[in-house]
């Protein structure tokens, strides 16, 4: 069966091009954001888009994502609320893959069945949920198959072989793999050694490979396309889109987007 997320990667190297998929906090900088700054990164050529599903505690943020998933809080942006962005997203037409970015609890808390259903009902394409190790994921591997979905799993540069043969086992769209170790954010140099991971994840799996954390421009993107499918930009992104609140949080979004291609 095609999968809409791998389909995209595939395009993007049939193109001769790495893949871009920028990560947006679902209600930042206002409630009603996310539709319109989603409809712009579409329309400005993102192969897929990540929604951060804002969370209290979010352990793998670095403080401009921290910061946004506070505001989207404060915004009053709950699960349901992820899903009601997620279809007013489809129900514009935008058929860009979605793939829904949190934490573990509260997919837990929601009921994973349930969470894996109401996830695809609202047009998402897949989940990566950054806090539970591969060795732990069983219960979500097997909503996710029911739900047919994807689950994406990270992966960091300290993961060993025994833990990236077991994540790539059951993935499926795409393999994320972090560059650094340490948090989100954007970095003025890319580090190398995610090369050396992404080298030993395609022991594992033919699935396209993106990297992400830490990646602020086209050069990065650049960098990243020589061993890599895909590049993530999260920081970066939201940098823009909040660097004039006054300003059209869209049209930055998507200026960034465009620049990231040169």
């Amino acid at each position: 069966m095609s999968n809409p997320i791998q389909d995209a990667f595939n395009r993007a190297n049939s193109d001769g091009r790495t893949a871009i998929v920028p990560f947006v906090t679902i209600g930042h900088p206002q409630v009603d954001s996310t539709p319109d700054v989603v409809q712009a990164l579409a329309d400005a050529g993102a192969d897929a888009i990540e929604l951060g599903m804002p969370f209290s505690d979010p352990l793998a943020e670095g403080p401009v994502i921290q910061k946004s998933s506070f505001q989207a809080l404060q915004n009053g942006i709950t699960p349901e609320a992820c899903f009601q962005n997620a279809a007013e997203i489809r129900k514009r037409g935008i058929e860009t893959p979605l793939v829904f970015m949190g934490y573990y609890n509260p997919m837990l808390q929601f009921g994973l069945d349930e969470f894996c259903a109401r996830t695809r009902d609202a047009g998402v394409d897949g989940i990566i949920a950054a806090d539970l190790p591969a060795a732990e994921a069983g219960p979500l591997i097997q909503a996710c198959e029911k739900a047919n979905i994807s689950l994406v799993p990270l992966l960091a540069l300290t993961s060993t072989d025994e833990t990236i043969a077991q994540a790539c086992k059951h993935a499926s769209g795409f393999v994320y793999c972090v560059s650094l170790l340490g948090v989100t954010g954007a970095r003025s140099a890319m580090s190398r050694q995610v090369e050396a991971l992404v080298a030993r994840v395609r022991n594992h799996t033919e699935l396209p490979i993106a990297v992400g954390f830490g990646i602020s421009n086209a050069e990065h993107v650049q960098s990243v396309g020589d061993f890599a499918d895909g590049a993530v930009i999260g920081s970066a992104l939201i940098n823009h889109i909040q660097a004039d609140i006054s300003a059209n949080a869209p049209a930055n979004a998507a200026k960034f987007l465009q620049s990231l291609r040169k």
